[in-house]
């Protein structure tokens, strides 16, 4: 007993240096992606992915796997082996909103995934092309009642936010417009530049760089309050719409049973990330309102998103064909 005091007493005195190392992986790590390059899923992990090779010394990559609303990527990372080597970063809608619509669920959203971290937050922002007769949300409506039907809107998916967000105000104004799912949103941002779509209400990151060109018309935001990188552009809210909001968040998940050191871990590395002096203004920039926090905060919003969306898709009726 008395050297089994000693060894204590001597490990205590090592202090933390002794400590066991953090968790590193051992081979390169991918970070899967439901979506086509340049939509906000791709955008915010490509911005992540850097700062996760510098802290591991391994390289990290992103691999697009887009198709089904983003839950074929989802689906293979919850599926991946559990030893931190292949992540993927979800949305909202891949991981939280379309797969109990399925028949049968690809997925059970609580128990085939493990969130790790909330990467970020976008709002949502209705765009039109550049040459659309409607200068503002009021007459892109006028648009829509005159022509039930007509007008045609992207999404990089069926029952996405994108998709929900556009049938939600739809609804809300009592028009009828026509969906076009694409397999991402690049893709669809090429059909707005052509002028092929008649609007889109996407995340804003997306749509930044062409708002910012001119490529595009941004008519309003998604969230209850005007976001800051546009403070003269209005809300749905109080464009006659008062209590909507929409918005995407973008979230790291692992396979189910991901050991908590590598969930903490990577938690500890995103919120590092986020907090960088480069990195977080840069990430700001491109439109997104940076994440951060731990496992169980991710976990509490992914439950929480679940069941708030699950109450819109029954009150608007939306169904997958």
């Amino acid at each position: 007993m008395r050297r089994r005091g000693l060894l204590a007493a001597g490990l205590l005195a090592a202090g933390p240096g002794w400590a066991e190392s953090p968790w590193v992986p051992s081979r390169p790590v991918t970070i899967l992606v439901g979506f086509a390059p340049g939509g906000g899923t791709d955008i915010i992990a490509r911005l992540l992915a850097p700062a996760l090779q510098a802290e591991f010394g391994q390289p990290v990559s992103v691999e697009n796997r887009p198709g089904a609303s983003g839950t074929i990527a989802a689906l293979a990372g919850g599926r991946s082996p559990p030893d931190g080597h292949t992540l993927f970063m979800t949305t909202v809608s891949a991981s939280a909103v379309v797969p109990p619509l399925m028949a049968p669920p690809p997925f059970d959203i609580y128990r085939d995934q493990q969130p790790v971290v909330l990467a970020a937050t976008v709002p949502l922002v209705i765009v039109v092309p550049k040459d659309s007769p409607a200068k503002d949300l009021a007459g892109l409506l006028a648009l829509a009642r005159a022509r039930p039907g007509a007008l045609n809107y992207a999404s990089s998916g069926i029952a996405t936010q994108q998709h929900l967000a556009t049938e939600l105000l739809a609804k809300a104004a009592g028009v009828t417009m026509t969906h076009v799912p694409f397999r991402g949103t690049g893709q669809a941002v090429n059909e707005i530049l052509a002028g092929r779509i008649d609007l889109a209400i996407d995340t804003f990151p997306t749509y930044l760089p062409q708002i910012r060109a001119g490529g595009v018309r941004a008519l309003a935001t998604t969230m209850p309050q005007r976001i800051a990188w546009l403070p003269d552009l209005p809300t749905v809210a109080e464009s006659g719409f008062p209590g909507f909001s929409a918005d995407v968040w973008y979230m790291l998940m692992g396979p189910p049973a991901l050991p908590p050191v590598i969930v903490a871990r990577y938690a500890g590395v995103v919120n590092k990330a986020l907090a960088d002096p480069v990195l977080g203004p840069r990430i700001a920039e491109a439109g997104f309102i940076p994440g951060g926090g731990s496992s169980a905060d991710a976990a509490a919003l992914l439950r929480r998103d679940a069941e708030r969306y699950a109450l819109a898709i029954r009150e608007a009726g939306i169904r997958l064909d």
